[in-house]
């Protein structure tokens, strides 16, 4: 009878030790959920300056997010150069404007060298060109891909007397997986700029 108690003691002893030991499966990382606002767009031409009460036309228009704010970058010597600020994603599309003046090969080597800067970080940079005849606007959009602190960098010329440059910058540290919807999403808003961009 001992035997037969000490069996079945032994027996359960077993069956919890072989319980105890699950396979430790680590769980993947996750991400907050970003609600994507839904895009709309206006035609943007200007800045209404507030201290003259008048109206700063650009020379430049494009159809801009309804999401974004507009604030006119002051830079010592130029003019025009825009920041267009995406407040609920904390983005910002850098933009300048540069006329030209039998420069665009050096303004257009500037533009791929600041894009190439982030060569490093960035696991492939494709290229598309873009060409609008009926606007006379032509230029190049680059996809920095990777954990690059600028995912997108382009710009647009009428090759003769207008240049203007954009380039995204997040305010956080880069991480590709995160801020996916965020980088989809300014992306649209950059192809419909480039698509809608027009000279004035």
């Amino acid at each position: 009878m001992k035997n037969k108690v000490y069996i079945i003691l032994l027996t359960l002893f077993c069956a919890c030790l072989s319980a105890c030991h699950d396979t430790y499966v680590p769980k993947p990382r996750g991400y907050y959920r970003i609600a994507i606002p839904e895009a709309k767009y206006e035609r943007w031409e200007g800045i209404w300056n507030e201290t003259n009460k008048t109206f700063d036309a650009y020379p430049y228009a494009f159809g801009g997010s309804k999401n974004a704010v507009y604030i006119p970058r002051k830079e010592k010597g130029e003019k025009y150069w825009l920041d267009i600020y995406y407040p609920t994603f904390d983005v910002t599309i850098h933009c300048s404007y540069k006329p030209i003046n039998n420069n665009l090969r050096e303004l257009s080597d500037d533009a791929q060298e600041f894009v190439f800067n982030h060569a490093t970080k960035a696991s492939a940079i494709p290229e598309q060109g873009f060409a609008n005849p009926d606007a006379n606007v032509y230029g190049v959009f680059f996809h920095l891909m990777g954990n690059t602190a600028s995912p997108f960098q382009f710009y647009l010329t009428d090759s003769t007397a207008n240049f203007f440059r954009g380039a995204v910058y997040f305010n956080c540290t880069p991480n590709q997986d995160s801020l996916a919807p965020i980088i989809d999403y300014i992306q649209l808003d950059i192809r419909n700029l480039m698509e809608s961009f027009a000279w004035q």
